[in-house]
């Protein structure tokens, strides 16, 4: 079994579970008690030093003062996955886009199903906005940290940007 090394940091949402693996890249960053998510259990280790730097960056971020981060990541998905986590990654900060928008941008018109799909899988919250993803009609739609977290961070970003 790989070992998962994990620590937690506070939020205005509540508070976080990062996970990395041996390469030291952050490989997860969940909501307390995020659907779907990960529960630290007998094989990982808790070890606050790999993550001072997405802790600090989560900070700014929360107080309005960073826009994108910078960590270094190692998310494990499909290699469709990975390509929506990159376009979530390119939607600009205080934006949305929808699911339909992002098909398209990958060349997939007929997509968005399976773009919502890979937007719920993504393991890094916050950092991979998946959170900046709304239905056609601009309404908030699912969300794997709960409907109140997106709204606030949606409001967030608005007020900051």
């Amino acid at each position: 079994m790989p070992r998962v090394w994990f620590d937690y940091a506070p939020s205005p949402v509540g508070p976080l579970l990062l996970t990395t693996d041996r390469s030291w890249r952050l490989t997860g960053l969940y909501f307390h008690e995020h659907r779907g998510g990960p529960r630290p259990d007998g094989f990982w280790t808790r070890a606050g030093a790999p993550f001072q730097t997405v802790r600090a960056q989560l900070a700014e971020y929360f107080a309005g003062e960073r826009t994108t981060f910078d960590v270094p990541l190692a998310a494990v998905g499909t290699p469709f996955q990975r390509t929506v986590w990159d376009e979530l990654r390119a939607i600009p900060y205080g934006h949305t886009r929808t699911y339909g928008e992002l098909a398209e941008r990958l060349g997939r018109p007929y997509g968005a199903r399976a773009v919502g799909s890979a937007n719920a899988r993504n393991p890094i919250s916050i950092i991979v906005p998946c959170h900046r993803v709304v239905a056609a009609d601009g309404g908030l739609t699912g969300f794997g940290g709960g409907m109140e977290r997106k709204r606030r961070l949606l409001e967030l970003e608005r007020r900051a940007a």
